[in-house]
């Protein structure tokens, strides 16, 4: 062998195995971009749905608001039909009995008592009255003391 076409042959094998290495390492940084296209892929994607669930979500809102409004001018026009056809009849209406049917809440029930809510204690003696758990002075001097050293 020449000692010529050694270095050519060191040389020939140096650039294919440079040649090797950097498709390897291609390869791997190469995943890593892929991977991060696919995830803006799918951010892109996520935020076109929440898009159109916000644009659904605002039309059924507004749809419900349409609802509420016509079912409050409905409401008004068969009390004001109501009104005139008590008038027709020469009955008065009771003033007393409209106003304290539209200051109750819908679900009372129509009782004349509102009970009372449960976040504080009826009366006196419940659990959430200011001196519950506390012990009347008497008590106290009646409880044995610890000794004092």
């Amino acid at each position: 062998m020449d000692y010529g076409n050694v270095n050519w042959i060191v040389a020939i094998v140096s650039l294919l195995v440079g040649l090797g290495l950097g498709a390897l390492g291609y390869r791997a940084l190469g995943t890593s971009a892929t991977q991060m296209q696919k995830l803006r892929r799918q951010m892109a994607e996520r935020e076109r749905e929440l898009g159109v669930m916000r644009e659904g979500m605002n039309e059924h809102f507004s749809q419900v608001g349409m609802m509420v409004n016509n079912i409050q001018r409905e409401m008004r026009t068969l009390e004001h039909r109501l009104t005139e056809d008590a008038s027709t009849l020469h009955c008065e209406p009771r003033r007393d009995r409209q106003l304290k049917a539209a200051d109750q809440p819908a679900l009372t029930g129509g009782d004349d008592e509102i009970p009372t809510p449960r976040d504080y204690a009826d009366g006196s003696g419940g659990t959430l009255s200011e001196d519950f758990g506390l012990k009347s002075s008497d008590d106290k001097s009646e409880a044995p003391q610890p000794p004092r050293y």
